[in-house]
This record gives C-alpha cells, structure tokens and sequence, in this order.
C-alpha cells in the first residue's frame, strides 16, 4: 500500500468554503488512483482560507501525478467552493503543484493539470491533448463573442452580469450596482440636499464651493483655486485626467481660421507663427470626432450641446503650455470665431470652458470607456476562449483581465444604456455614446496601444514637465522587459512561436473581437509577441489608471471641465457676460451627479491587486518566480524615481507609480 499526501487549499473570499462531500482522483502517467471522498468532520470540512490535509491510498504508484480530478456533491446546501490550489505528495517525495483558483459547482468533475506550463505543442501525450482540447471547448461555449452595438468591439455575449460565468464575477463582497454607489457618493459629498434644487443655474462661479465643502483634496483644491489660469488650462493636456489628446502642430488645419496677426501678442520668442511651428513650439488638441455628433436629448427639460473645437497652444520660453487660439465651431451659416487670450474675459473664459467639456467628454468615451474598457474585454474574452489554463500565456495575462469583463457587464446593464447613469449628467449621452464609439472604432490603430509609437506619432517626446510620458515609458519598460522573460522562458525560437496553435488562434481572435484587421492576425517572431503581450497588460493596467484615477482630482470642479453645455458656442465675440456662462454651465442637479460619478469611479476597488502582486501562483516554475521577483524590483525602482520627483512638485503627479496601478480593469 502506497499513500499520497494531498493538502486542499480554499480561498479566503466570502463563502468561498463548503461542507459539501469532495472527492478527488489522482491521475498518473501509469494509472489512476480510485475516487477518493475527502473525508473530514463537516464542521471544519473545507472552511474559508483553510489548508486540509489528506491522505490518498493505492496499491501501486501512479508514475508522474498530471492530472487532479475534483468532484463536489451536495451535502445539505447548493452552494459553491472556491478551491486555490491542490498540492500531492507521492509516496518516494516528489511534489506536484496543481493551481486552481476556480469556483467548483455541485455534480461536474473539473480536471486540474499540474502547473508547470506548456505550450501546445509540447504535450506529448494523447491523455493531456485531449484534456487541453476538451477545456478550450468547453470555454468556448461560455465565452461568446456578441455585438452589443453596431460597430462596437464584441463583448461578452451575456445579458446580466449574473449570466456570467462564477470565476469572472465579481466577489460577493463588491458592488457594481452604479446608480446605487453614485447615490451613496451624492450623501458621502453632502450633495443630497442640493437635488432638491435640480435644475436651477447657479448664480456665480463661486457658487460651485456649495457642492466642494466636503473634498479634502490637494489636486482638485489646487484646479479651484488656479483653474482659469492659463499655464494651468495648458497643464492639464500633459498631466490631467486625459493626457492623451495634445500633439506637435507642424501645419494647421485648412479649416482653423487662426492667423500669424491673432498670435503674435502670444509668442514670446519674437518669431512668427509659421517659424514657431517649423521650430516645435506650437502643439494642438482636436476634438473632430465630436464634429455633427447629436447631443444629448434624453433629458426633455434641458437642451445640450455638444461642439468640436481646435486649441491651439504653445510651449513659451518659460517652458510652460498655454493656450494662444481657440475655434468653437459656430451654427451652420455663422463664419467661425478663434478666440484669443486678449479677448475680453468672459469670451475667453467661455472657449476655454468648451476645449474642456470637450475634452471631458471625449476622456469619458474614447480615452477611458473605449480605449481602457472595451479593448481589454476583447482581450480578456480571446484568451478565455483561447488559451488553455497550462499556457504560460493564459498564466501571464489572468491577473490582468480579473474583473474587466464583470465591470464592463455591468456598465452595459446601468451606465451607457438608454436610461443609464451616463446620460443624466454628460452632453455626450444618449445616441452621442454610440456614434462616438463608432467613429473612434474606425480610426484605431494597433500601434496607437503601443505607448512608445503613441508618444512619436504625437510629437511629444520633448515636451517638458509631461510625466504621464515620462512615468509610462518606465512602466512600459518595465513591464516588456518582464514579459521577454517569460516569453523567453517557454519559447526557444521564433518557429516556437508560429507553431503555437493556441497563441495564434489568440491573435485572430482579438483581431475578430476588434473587427479590425490592423490588428495583427498571425505572430512570426518573439519580438512580436512579446510587444502585443506588453500592449495587453499596459492598456489594462497603467494606462487604465492614468485615465481613470484622477477623474476626482481633475473634474470634481465643475466649471475646469464641464460635462455638459446648455447654451450654443457664441458665434461673435463681445456677447457673453457671466449670466450667460452660468446658464451654459451644468445646472445644480447636473452638477451633483457629475460629482458623485467621477468621486466614484476614482476609487479604488477593496482588496485592490497592484502591478507587479500575484497571490495566485498560477506558475509554479523556480525561472518564472525569478522574473517575477525582477519584475517587482525594476517596479520599486519606479515607484522610488516618482516619488523622489513628486516631492519637489506642486502637483504631484501619482497615476502612473507602479504602486497605485492596478494590475486590471475593475472599476
């Protein structure tokens, strides 16, 4: 008689353990252990986040241990176990690890390959093929692909978050009910007794402290108290909430009316426009994608407009950004107006306010839902579909996709459909929300998810004081240098890669869930694989957090990026005063659900995993710990550079330190 030591590990989640009968087969490359119960007292049978030990007896050795099988069947209740990892012990001492982290219904046998990963076509025998193909159809069945909008990305195609599958779902303990937690946000911000006044104008600009008395913030105090100014306006396309938008202006648009006799008063240097722009001085955000976009009309009581503007800004010899020309596009048959810093107050005011609820909400729908949401999802839903749980791959990327597919349900369910929580506050609401997504469908581009080529397409690589720039190229060193590790590790060759059925069905997957054949549909070399890898965990990861955590910082006062305009851009110069402003403003009630929203939507998830922690050891190999283990160090390295910068800094700028990046989408 041989024995088998085996420990049973359950998750630590809430409900995650079970007094349900387990029963476990052990499955050798010489033969199988018998089913065997795993028997202890069911009061402490499989309790949450314990480690059970058993014993498994045979009569003959079982050869190398690759395979666990785990069945569940009822005791008293129908519940789930949430099992982390199952670790055996043969008889002569050799261990065997077999990751898990799964949850495990009643009456199906779920088979667990042991962790050291493999390529496909590295198995070698037809035991474990057969295992590998069986697990990747059945995935398939529950990960379908499904066009929620014409011309979206495909999404998962369920329709409620509780469709899902256990394992992508939220823990009981989190909440994705947003109207619930924007309606908790409201009462935490004290804005609760201002609905009462839903739709009245606020009378002045200073009015808008009746809904900040309770934010104690550094950054959003610091855009009250400095937001009209214009060295700050030009700040914020570097290092705000979208720092995505500005780029080199070489030659001006044909339909930007701006001339050499507008900005010469704003050119410090001496120089004329033209020799400003042949030197790199001059720099642009465009907004066309919202050009003939409708407005959001959900709301009958208020009328909202929506507008596609150019800023034209410079970099002074001072080395600061601001803004010398703004066009706001006027109603049909009016000639367009640029507006200029030597224009009267309010009119300048005014334009600067329509750049930023454009910029606002051009952030909201493409920077931050398309671009950090929808792509990652597409991600997620190939290698689910994909790749086999063995796959190094599969074990890189599932701390990067966990919880991404759950956020987006949900988002589907309560924040961008027709009675949505996005409509009730931003002009880019409504049927804006689709034909915004669908536009922006159109121009992507794969090497724009590369941030070194987004970077030099942009122009912006000498731009001073742009630490977004600065930080993402550390942390997208960082993180290439970790994934060629790895990648390294498993494949040998180039030809390693192209034979690898299961990576390159990845790719033709995330090229058919983009619907965007620029996309790469084939790999042929490592280099290859290991930039798409690296775009796949950035975009979930730092550059989600660029865009997402500061939303508080940089929007929660309403009149430095207003989500919505209620009156029409001034088509002539000298016809705005401060009541106008104020009643293009969003209104009171507008203004708390804004609040409430970005407040909400800046925090950061319970029980938050940050780049570079992986508590679920889904790879169990000595030379993968080891990259991990560098990884973390070059990430620290990070971390320290940041931090040792931001103390001489006014603003700090955070986002992107890898200790408050979080390793995936879910918020």
């Amino acid at each position: 008689m041989f024995k088998y030591a085996v420990s049973v590990a359950t998750g630590n989640q809430d409900f995650a353990g079970t007094i349900d009968y387990v029963y476990l087969t052990l499955v050798g490359t010489e033969r199988c252990s018998d089913q065997t119960l795993l028997d202890k007292s069911y009061f402490d049978r499989f309790a949450r986040g314990s480690v059970m030990s058993f014993d498994v007896s045979v009569n003959e050795t079982l050869g190398h241990i690759v395979l666990v099988k785990l069945e569940k069947k009822k005791f008293l209740f129908n519940n789930q176990w949430y099992c982390k990892y199952i670790n055996v012990t043969s008889p002569s001492g050799d261990s065997f690890e077999f990751p898990c982290y799964r949850w495990i219904g009643n009456e199906k046998e779920v088979s667990l390959r042991e962790g050291i990963a493999l390529l496909p076509q590295d198995d070698q025998t037809s035991l474990l093929k057969e295992h590998r193909r069986s697990e990747l159809e059945s995935r398939q069945q529950l990960f379908r692909w499904k066009e929620w909008r014409l011309g979206f990305p495909m999404s998962m195609d369920v329709n409620s978050s509780n469709e899902l599958p256990s394992d992508i779902q939220f823990e009981a303990a989190k909440s994705v009910d947003f109207n619930s937690n924007f309606i908790i946000a409201i009462t935490n911000l004290g804005l609760n007794k201002l609905m009462s006044l839903f739709q009245s104008s606020w009378m002045d600009i200073a009015d808008f402290g009746k809904i900040f008395l309770n934010i104690k913030n550094h950054v959003s105090e610091y855009v009250m108290q400095n937001w009209n100014k214009d060295s700050m306006f030009g700040y914020q396309f570097l290092n705000g909430c979208n720092p995505v938008m500005i780029r080199k202006c070489m030659k001006l648009p044909d339909n930007f009316a701006v001339t050499q006799e507008m900005v010469k008063g704003s050119l410090d240097r001496g120089l004329t426009l033209q020799e400003e722009l042949k030197a790199g001085n001059i720099y642009i955000t465009d907004y066309a994608i919202l050009e003939g976009v409708q407005a959001n009309a959900t709301d009958p009581n208020t009328q909202q407009y929506l507008a596609a503007p150019f800023c034209l800004l410079y970099k002074n010899s001072q080395k600061e950004i601001v803004p010398i020309a703004i066009q706001v596009p006027a109603t049909a048959g009016e000639a367009n107006t640029v507006f200029l810093p030597s224009d009267n107050q309010y009119d300048w005011m005014l334009a600067k306010m329509w750049v930023k609820s454009s910029d606002f909400n051009f952030h909201q729908l493409v920077t931050h839902l398309f671009r950090t949401h929808l792509i990652p999802e597409v991600f997620a839903i190939a290698m689910y579909r994909q790749l086999a749980a063995v796959h190094p791959i599969y074990k890189l990327l599932i701390p990067h996709v966990r919880y991404t597919i759950a956020i987006n349900t949900a988002a589907r369910e309560q924040l961008i459909n027709e009675s949505g929580v996005f409509n009730k506050s931003n002009s880019a609401g409504g049927t804006a929300i689709v034909e915004v997504i669908q536009k922006a469908m159109k121009t992507l581009t794969y090497k724009s998810l590369c941030f070194p080529e987004a970077m030099k397409a942009r122009g912006v690589e000498d731009l001073p004081n742009y630490y977004y720039r600065d930080d993402g190229m550390m942390v997208w060193e960082a993180m290439k240098s970790f994934v060629s590790d790895v990648v390294k590790i498993y494949y040998g060759s180039d030809e390693k890669v192209q034979e690898d059925k299961e990576i390159q069905a990845f790719v033709k997957d995330v090229c058919f869930g983009m619907k965007n054949c620029e996309f790469p549909d084939s790999l042929k070399t490592q280099e290859q694989l290991v930039e798409l890898l690296t775009v796949v965990i950035f975009t979930a990861s730092a550059q989600h957090a660029a865009v997402n955590f500061g939303q508080y910082d940089w929007y929660a006062w309403v009149p430095n990026s207003p989500s919505t305009m209620r009156k029409p851009p001034p088509a002539q110069k000298g016809q705005v005063d401060m009541k106008y402003i104020m009643e293009s403003l969003p209104d009171r009630g507008c203004s708390c659900w804004h609040l409430g929203a970005v407040w909400a939507l800046s925090q950061f998830q319970d029980n938050e995993l940050f780049l570079g922690e992986y508590p679920d050891k889904y790879f169990t190999e000595q030379p993968v710990m080891k990259a991990i283990e560098t990884f973390r160090k070059k990430l620290a390295e990070v971390t320290n550079i940041i931090k040792s910068r931001n103390e001489n800094l006014k603003l700090p700028y955070w986002y992107l330190s890898p200790d408050r990046i979080p390793n995936s989408v879910a918020i």
